[in-house]
C-alpha cells in the first residue's frame, strides 16, 4: 500500500507543481483499493504533498452514504453531507479533513483519480460552446456536468450524468468535464491519467487559432513608487496589505478600456470567488493625470460600500494589475489565479466567447466560505509588530544583519535583503523561502554608499511587495587604525559606508513611508539604524568607525524630527560587541586579528587575549547576541511614542546619563 500511496503523491506533485494544470492549492487526487479511499486533505497543496497530506475514508461507508438524500434547502444538505463524510475518517482525530470533493473519487471506480483545472480545459468548460464541443469530440469517453456547487449538489448532478453514460456505454466515464470547474479523470495507475491529460491537449489543440502571446511590458519604476504604496493604503484599513504587482501584454489587452475589462470581469469559477472575492475594480482613468490618486481613492472607497469589502484585485489603464493580499503568499495565489482567469477569457474565444458564474452562484460561494467548508476557526495571531510587513535590512547576508534579518523573517516579515555579497545573500534567500511560509525574502544587490543604488533597492522593493514599512541600515564596515595609520581612502570609504550609507537609507525609503502615510492614518513605520558603544562613547585606536556612528546618532535625532509627523519613527540601536560574528572573529580580517596587530590591547598576545580582555569589559560577561538586539529592535517598532533614540544593548558597558 506504501508504494501505491508514494506513487499517488509523486502523481500529485507533478500535476500540481505545474500551473496549466493546479493554482492556489486547487484539485484534489485519491487512490483507492477494497476497504479505503485516501483523498487529499482540504487545504492540503498538491504541489509539496506527501503520503501525510491524504486522509483515509473507509470506502464502504463513503459508498454507503452515495445513496442517501438530504433537505431540499440546499444549505442545510450541504451542511448535513459535508458531517457525513467526516464521519467516514479512519482516524476521525486526523489534523486534515478529506476534500469535499470525495464523493465523487469514490463514485468512479478507477482506483487513481485526479481532478485538476487546467487552463485549456477551463477555457473550454467556461465558454458558450464548450459542452457542444465536449459532446463532439469526447461522448464515446466523457460526460459533461452543469455547474453546481462543489460538494454534494455536484456529486448528485455528476452521479445522474455517470448513470447515463453507464447505461449506453456499459462503462464508467474516463473524463468528467465539470462547467466552470475544471476536469475529473481516473485511471489504473499515474501513467493512464498523464495520458489522458495529453490526449484530451491533443485533441482541443487544432480548435485553438488564438493563443495569448504573454511578454512583460515596461512600467517605469518611478510611476510604480508613486502609485502602488498609495493604493497600498487605501486598500490597508488598519492591518497593512502586501501587493503583487504584474503588467504584462495579455493584462494590457484587457485593461485597454472598459469594453475590454468586460471580458473578464466576472469570475468563472468557485476559486476566483474564494480567492478573489467575485468582484473586481478597473480604473480607467490615466495614470499620468494630476488626480489620479484622488480618482482611485474615490472609486476604492465606492467599492467598498457597494460591497462590504475592500477589492482584491485591481486593473488600471496603462499601468497593470494589482493583487491585494492579507500576506504575501496570498497575493501571489490571487496573482497567479487572476491572471489565469486572462488567459481563460482569452481562449474562450476560441470557443465561442466567455460565459461566467451566475451571481447566485457567486453569492452561494460567498455565503457558504462565510460559512466555514471546514467548520474550523482561525486563532488570532499573537501580538507581532511586524506580520506581514515590508522590511529590508542593508548588509543582510552576514553577522548582525543576517541575524536580524533571519529574526525578522520568522516573525513572518517580508524581507529584502541588500548586500554586495551575491553568493551569501542568495544562499540564504533559498533557504529562508519555503512554499508553505505566508512570507517571501529576496536579494537585492546594493552598494549602500551608492545613491543610485540605495534607490534602485527602494524601488525594487515597493515593485516586490508594495510598499515599505520598515528600513534597517545596518551595512557598516570598520577598519581599525590610529592617526598614523589611518589612510584618508580608508576613512572616506568607512565614512560614505557608515555614516553617507545611513542618510541615503533614509532618505529613500522615507519618501515611500511619507506617501504611505498620506493615504492611511493607521500606519506607522521605522527607520532603524544599527548603530555601536562606538556611538555612544569614543574608541581609541578606532576613530573612522566610531565618528562616523556618532554622526549616526546626529542623524537619527535630526530624521526624528523632521519625520514624526509623518508618523515615521526614527531610532538607532547601539549593540555591544558580537563576539560570535565575522566582523570580530573573520581570522583574517576580524577584529580580534586587527586589535591583536595594532597593539589596541597591552601586553595581548594571542587572539584568546584579546576576547577576554574586551569580555572582562562588560559587567553582564560576555558579548551582545541578535536575541539581545532584536528585542531592542522589536521595542522601538512596537511602541508610537519614542523617536529620535539611541537604545544601549551593551550588557551596561555603556550606561546613559
Amino acid at each position: 500500500m506504501k508504494n501505491e500511496l508514494e506513487a499517488l503523491a509523486r502523481m500529485s506533485r507533478t500535476l500540481g507543481q505545474n500551473k496549466d494544470q493546479i493554482l492556489a492549492a486547487g484539485g484534489n487526487t485519491s487512490f483507492k483499493d477494497d476497504k479505503s479511499i485516501w483523498v487529499k486533505g482540504s487545504g492540503a497543496e498538491l504541489g509539496y504533498i506527501d503520503i501525510d497530506g491524504f486522509v483515509e475514508c473507509d470506502r464502504k461507508m463513503l459508498e454507503a452514504n452515495l445513496g442517501k438524500t438530504y433537505s431540499q434547502d440546499q444549505d442545510q444538505s450541504f451542511k448535513r453531507a459535508r458531517l457525513d463524510l467526516l464521519s467516514t475518517m479512519v482516524d476521525p482525530d486526523y489534523p486534515l479533513q478529506p476534500s469535499v470533493e470525495t464523493s465523487i473519487h469514490v463514485l468512479l471506480q478507477a482506483p487513481f483519480v485526479a481532478h485538476t483545472h487546467p487552463t485549456l480545459v477551463n477555457a473550454l468548460t467556461s465558454s458558450r460552446n464548450g459542452k457542444k464541443i465536449i459532446n463532439e469530440l469526447f461522448s464515446d469517453k466523457a460526460v459533461f456536468v452543469e455547474y453546481n456547487y462543489p460538494g454534494f449538489e455536484l456529486f448528485s448532478r455528476v452521479k445522474e450524468e455517470i448513470v447515463k453514460f453507464r447505461k449506453v456505454q456499459g462503462r464508467d466515464p474516463r473524463i468528467i468535464f465539470l462547467k466552470n470547474h475544471g476536469i475529473v479523470v481516473g485511471g489504473n495507475n499515474p501513467e493512464d491519467i498523464y495520458d489522458i491529460f495529453n490526449k484530451i491537449f491533443d485533441d482541443l489543440s487544432p480548435l485553438v487559432k488564438d493563443l495569448p502571446e504573454i511578454s512583460d511590458t515596461f512600467c517605469p519604476a518611478s510611476t510604480i513608487n508613486n502609485i502602488l504604496p498609495a493604493i497600498r493604503m487605501m486598500v490597508s484599513g488598519s492591518n497593512a496589505k502586501i501587493l503583487k504587482f504584474r503588467k504584462d501584454s495579455l493584462i494590457d489587452h484587457f485593461s485597454s478600456d472598459s469594453n475590454q475589462f468586460k471580458k473578464i470581469h466576472r469570475p468563472f469559477c468557485f476559486d476566483h470567488v474564494k480567492h478573489g472575492g467575485g468582484r473586481y475594480l478597473y480604473i480607467e482613468k490615466i495614470t499620468d493625470d494630476p488626480g489620479f490618486l484622488s480618482t482611485c481613492e474615490k472609486e476604492i472607497e465606492t467599492f467598498r460600500k457597494n460591497t462590504g469589502s475592500f477589492p482584491l484585485l485591481i486593473l488600471i489603464r496603462d499601468f497593470g494589475l494589482i493583487a491585494v493580499g492579507d500576506n504575501c503568499k496570498n497575493a501571489e495565489t490571487l496573482m497567479d489565479l487572476f491572471s489565469d482567469q486572462l488567459k481563460i477569457s482569452y481562449l474562450s474565444e476560441n470557443f465561442g466567447g466567455p460565459e461566467f458564474l451566475a451571481d447566485k452562484e457567486i453569492e452561494k460561494i460567498q455565503s457558504r466560505l462565510a460559512y466555514g467548508m471546514t467548520g474550523q476557526s482561525k486563532e488570532p495571531a499573537a501580538n507581532n509588530p511586524v506580520l506581514n510587513r515590508i522590511a529590508i535590512v542593508t548588509g543582510g547576508a552576514q553577522g548582525f544583519g543576517e541575524g536580524i534579518a533571519r529574526d525578522l523573517f520568522s516573525h513572518q516579515a517580508n524581507l529584502v535583503i541588500a548586500d554586495l555579497n551575491e553568493e551569501t545573500s542568495n544562499k540564504l534567500v533559498d533557504e529562508l523561502n519555503q512554499p508553505t511560509h505566508p512570507n517571501r525574502a529576496i536579494f537585492v544587490k546594493t552598494d549602500v554608499s551608492d545613491p543610485e543604488s540605495v534607490q534602485n533597492l527602494v524601488s525594487e522593493t515597493v515593485r516586490e511587495f508594495g510598499g515599505l514599512d520598515l528600513m534597517i541600515s545596518n551595512a557598516g564596515v570598520l577598519f581599525a587604525g590610529g592617526l598614523d595609520e589611518m589612510e584618508p581612502t580608508v576613512f572616506d570609504l568607512v565614512t560614505r559606508v557608515n555614516y553617507t550609507g545611513y542618510f541615503l537609507c533614509a532618505k529613500f525609503s522615507s519618501a515611500i513611508m511619507k506617501l504611505q502615510s498620506e493615504y492611511n492614518n493607521y500606519q506607522f513605520s521605522d527607520i532603524i539604524q544599527i548603530n555601536s558603544k562606538s556611538g555612544l562613547k569614543g574608541s581609541n585606536k578606532n576613530f573612522a568607525y566610531a565618528g562616523g556612528k556618532f554622526g549616526g546618532i546626529g542623524l537619527t535625532q535630526s530624521f526624528a524630527l523632521e519625520l514624526m509627523p509623518h508618523r515615521i519613527k526614527v531610532n538607532s540601536v547601539a549593540p555591544g560587541n558580537l563576539f560570535d560574528g565575522p566582523l570580530w572573529s573573520d581570522p583574517d580580517k576580524g577584529l580580534f586579528v586587527q586589535y591583536l596587530s595594532a597593539g589596541k590591547v597591552p601586553g595581548a598576545k594571542t587572539i584568546d587575549d584579546v576576547k577576554r580582555f574586551y569580555e572582562g569589559q562588560v559587567p553582564a560577561g560576555r558579548g551582545c547576541t541578535v536575541e539581545d538586539v532584536m528585542k531592542a529592535v522589536y521595542y522601538a517598532i512596537d511602541q508610537k511614542y519614542e523617536t529620535g533614540q539611541a537604545i544601549p544593548v551593551t550588557g551596561g558597558q555603556i550606561m546613559l546619563n
